[in-house]
């Protein structure tokens, strides 16, 4: 990184409340999506002759426009990639609309989008549709892009620091807990002055990736309490709904007593302190990149012939390591891409799967894939079309 984009980051890093051992956001531009949760990333296309800066592996390929859609998670990254992949091929222009992963997933199964954003891999019967949008003896694959850890954010003055397990996080969010001074939460918090406040849990309205995975954590971290399944919709009764990630971080910051799952960075733009997790281990693990890349480098690729969807361990009992994480695949096909804008998509998918790509996601506060999964991802970007 050059020391001029080094020093313009710097104002917006300490603007940022700083957590103990957290690398936090520090992208370009707001902190937040815009209200209709489309992407501010992409600014003016510049027309003219495909330059690439000097040094830049980047290949332009084609101008065009690139429709995209999709996660939220994955937003204050999208936004950084674009606005430096816009600027070394002039003519390009990288539309993603941050809708949500199963607006994404939608809207590519539909042919709209090039390429969708989504926390979760395609179901079943969504992949059998993926063939009928993809054509050509096309199917969906997933390219694993970044990680990064599902904070438990939560607004209750007086307690700045906070224990939470599986089984009592299930029980909060299936509307069994309903106050802060539950001997369940004061068994993990022995030295907190816990109020007796109302309990007031926030989930995701629209249908989400990052529900998925929060779900997904429950289901196996509290399989005797979360009587639910998992999914992108929010399966139990009660609660307050949100819709997208920094409409639910708003709802927390402005809720006394509220409680929700929100990926790390909107929990940092709000200022909100975060729960730290009691897995079994010596101490309780907190919700950094750091913790959340222990646990990452565990993940394994499970995906059908070459996909790379990848399997976390949400059980995981290794010391520092985050348990409730999560990872945003981008999903093309391996073939019958659209045409007119697959040199400019592969372009794109290339740039953020890069080494300078993902070397710029420590600034965004997302937490760094393995490099074998990496390596899976660039070489199958070399064989789709």
């Amino acid at each position: 990184m050059t020391a001029q984009r080094r020093r313009g980051l710097r104002p917006l890093a300490a603007a940022l409340a700083v957590l103990p051992g957290v690398l936090v956001l520090a992208s370009c531009g707001s902190g937040e999506p815009k209200s209709d949760g489309s992407s501010s990333a992409s600014g003016p296309s510049a027309s003219g002759s495909r330059t690439a800066s000097p040094g830049s592996a980047a290949q332009c390929g084609k101008a065009a426009t690139v429709r995209a859609s999709g996660s939220t998670a994955q937003h204050h990254a999208m936004r950084f990639w674009i606005r430096n992949f816009e600027k070394r091929c002039h003519g390009t222009r990288i539309d993603y609309e941050a809708s949500g992963s199963g607006a994404g997933q939608a809207d590519f199964l539909g042919g709209r989008t090039a390429f969708a954003g989504s926390d979760s891999a395609l179901r079943p019967a969504q992949a059998a549709r993926a063939k009928k949008a993809c054509g050509k003896g096309g199917r969906a694959v997933h390219l694993p892009m970044l990680g990064g850890p599902i904070a438990v954010a939560y607004n209750l003055p007086g307690v700045d620091k906070l224990v939470l397990d599986g089984r009592t996080l299930a029980r909060i969010f299936d509307g069994r807990i309903t106050k802060w001074n539950d001997p369940a939460i004061a068994k993990l918090n022995p030295k907190a002055d816990l109020p007796a406040t109302p309990v007031k849990a926030v989930h995701r309205s629209d249908a989400s990736g990052t529900t998925d995975n929060f779900t997904a954590y429950l289901h196996a971290a509290a399989p005797d309490d979360w009587r639910h399944p998992h999914g992108q919709k929010w399966p139990a009764e009660g609660g307050t709904a949100a819709g997208g990630s920094s409409e639910l971080a708003g709802e927390v910051k402005q809720t006394r007593g509220a409680v929700g799952y929100v990926e790390l960075a909107y929990a940092l733009g709000r200022t909100l302190p975060t729960a730290a997790i009691d897995t079994g281990a010596a101490a309780p693990v907190g919700a950094t990149v750091v913790n959340a890349s222990k646990a990452l480098a565990g993940a394994k690729t499970t995906g059908s012939g070459d996909d790379l969807v990848l399997d976390l361990d949400h059980t995981t009992k290794a010391a520092g390591a985050y348990p409730i994480a999560m990872v945003t695949y981008e999903i093309v096909c391996d073939k019958g891409n659209k045409a007119a804008t697959w040199p400019a998509t592969r372009a794109f998918l290339n740039y953020t799967a890069g080494a300078e790509g993902q070397q710029d996601l420590s600034f965004q506060g997302y937490a760094t894939l393995p490099a074998k999964v990496m390596d899976k991802v660039r070489a199958k970007l070399k064989d789709l079309s």
